[in-house]
């Protein structure tokens, strides 16, 4: 084993490099924006109307008010921002979905990965890969 020349895996050029990280970047983006371009992120708002809102009425002590009022808002300016709740309902089918694509992408690339160690060892050891 001793007069073997040890694995050299072979060598990306620069721009083969370049083009991989302009791909990642590319996916990692179009990932990110698909779903705000199908509206498929961000459930939405629900505000909560109050007709002569009140510090009191929007469920804000003395001192929380008195923050509000050093920057500027009353209560009747602060009600929207107080009375507007985020929707954080999901779909657990789709979170199903998800986990079924992360787990299956992880199977194929866990058997390819195996495919491909088999035959470095193969070519390294001069045996022929099993599976």
């Amino acid at each position: 084993m001793a007069g073997r020349p040890p694995y050299e895996p072979p060598i990306q050029s620069v721009l083969g490099q370049i083009v991989d990280a302009v791909l990642m970047l590319v996916l990692v983006f179009i990932t990110l924006y698909l779903p705000l371009l199908f509206k498929l992120a961000g459930g939405g708002t629900s505000t909560t109307e109050l007709p002569n809102p009140t510090w009191d009425s929007l469920g804000q002590n003395a001192t929380m008010a008195g923050q509000w009022e050093k920057l500027g808002f009353t209560p009747e300016k602060a009600a929207g921002i107080i009375g507007t709740r985020f929707d954080y309902s999901f779909n657990w089918g789709l979170v199903a979905l998800t986990a079924a694509i992360i787990v299956g992408y992880f199977i194929v690339m866990f058997r390819y990965s195996d495919r491909q160690y088999r035959e470095v060892i193969a070519e390294r050891f001069d045996g022929s890969p099993k599976g």
